[in-house]
This record gives C-alpha cells, sequence and structure tokens, in this order.
C-alpha cells in the first residue's frame, strides 16, 4: 500500500506513489512538501508551469528494456533555445530513473555511483572520459534554469539556481550526463530510445489526437 499524509498547509491528502519519495507537491495547494523523517514539511510553493506540448504525464506508464515504469514526478529545466523536461520514472523492481524529454528527443538514464568526476571548471568540449568502461566525448555544456517541479522526486529540489549540465556521448546510443547542481557532481549514464519502444499508455490528449 502507498503510503499516506495530510498536506501541512492546506490539510489536503497526499498519497505518494513511491514509497521512497523526498519530495512531492501537494496537488491541491501546489505547496512543495519535502519528507523529514515521519514528518511532512512545506518549504515553498510551486509557480503554474508553462503550457507543455509532451504527450508524457505524471501517472504514464511505459516499458524499457522489458521493465516496466510509471511516471512519478517531473522537473522542468529552461535554457536559451528553449526547455526540457526530466520526467522521473519508478520501476516495477523499484528502481528510480529518468526519461528526458525535449524537442520530441527521448532518453532513458540512471543516476551512477562514479566517485572522482572532473570538477566544472575543467570541462570542455571535446574532452573524452571513460565511465564504467566505455568512453564518451563531451559534446554540448547547457547552463539552465530550473523553471518548477511537479509530483514525487528522489531528492529536495526546488529553489536551485542556475545549474550546468555536461552531455557526453559515446560512439553508439549511450550518453552521459554530468549534473553539476550539487557541491558534489552527478553522473547519469543512459541511451537515447525510440518513443514508440517505450510503449507508452496513459499520455496526455491534445486535440486532433
Amino acid at each position: 500500500m502507498s503510503p499516506t499524509a495530510n498536506c501541512p498547509n492546506c490539510g489536503a491528502p497526499i498519497r505518494f506513489r513511491w514509497s521512497s519519495a523526498v519530495q512531492t507537491v501537494c496537488e491541491f495547494c501546489h505547496s512543495i512538501l519535502v519528507r523529514r523523517d515521519v514528518n511532512l514539511e512545506r518549504v515553498g510553493k510551486v509557480a503554474d508551469l508553462p503550457a507543455d506540448s509532451s504527450p508524457i504525464q505524471i501517472a504514464t506508464e511505459g516499458v524499457y528494456r522489458n521493465r516496466a515504469f510509471q511516471v512519478v514526478g517531473r522537473i522542468l529545466y529552461e535554457y536559451e533555445e528553449g526547455g526540457w523536461n526530466e520526467w522521473h520514472a519508478v520501476f516495477s523492481d523499484g528502481a528510480s530513473g529518468w526519461l528526458s524529454d525535449a524537442q520530441a528527443e527521448y532518453a532513458v538514464s540512471f543516476a551512477a555511483p562514479v566517485t572522482g568526476l572532473p570538477a566544472a571548471a575543467t570541462v570542455a568540449r571535446g574532452q573524452q572520459y571513460r565511465f564504467n568502461g566505455a568512453l564518451y566525448e563531451a559534446t554540448c555544456l547547457t547552463r539552465a534554469r530550473y523553471r518548477g517541479v511537479e509530483g514525487e522526486l528522489p531528492f529536495e529540489y526546488w529553489n536551485k539556481d542556475e545549474v550546468l549540465f555536461v552531455d557526453l556521448e559515446a560512439h553508439d546510443a549511450r550518453f552521459a550526463t554530468l549534473d553539476y547542481s550539487d557541491p558534489e557532481p552527478l553522473l547519469f549514464l543512459g541511451e537515447m530510445v525510440e518513443f514508440d519502444s517505450l510503449r507508452l499508455k496513459n499520455l496526455r490528449q491534445f486535440e486532433g489526437w
């Protein structure tokens, strides 16, 4: 059974789709709630999210490499050339991953526990790094701004300023992302995927579909 609680701001019931969620957003008053031990603490309020053309939404379900997953949360970023979604996906085995959605291109990735990652100031396009035995080349450095969140996340994330992301590519569909949103860099490893291969259901419906 999914854990439940009440919003400390408006009293509305909060039901977690994922038992390990650290943060969620109240669907009624849009308060950002962080779990502190057994209690929920209101830490802010999410701004209205901009209109979005993504067919994915909270509770969308799909399959990746024969593993079923459900979308339970989202971080929305914006930068000079547009924006993208990072959908938090929880898999049937309890694993937590990310489904990136940018201009109709999709990718699935997972946090990789790798130490000794390069500092932000040392990374440049064309540099190569080896992660988990594969060679990756830095292809794009993006400074993005946090635009908003919804749903459940595996960490506290609601008031970030500008963040540096470094995208790296291997010689196949695999990619890596260095995330400098925290003092210690994070690494995510994944691959590009075709939309149809995810076998998504419970998608948003648009007029004319």
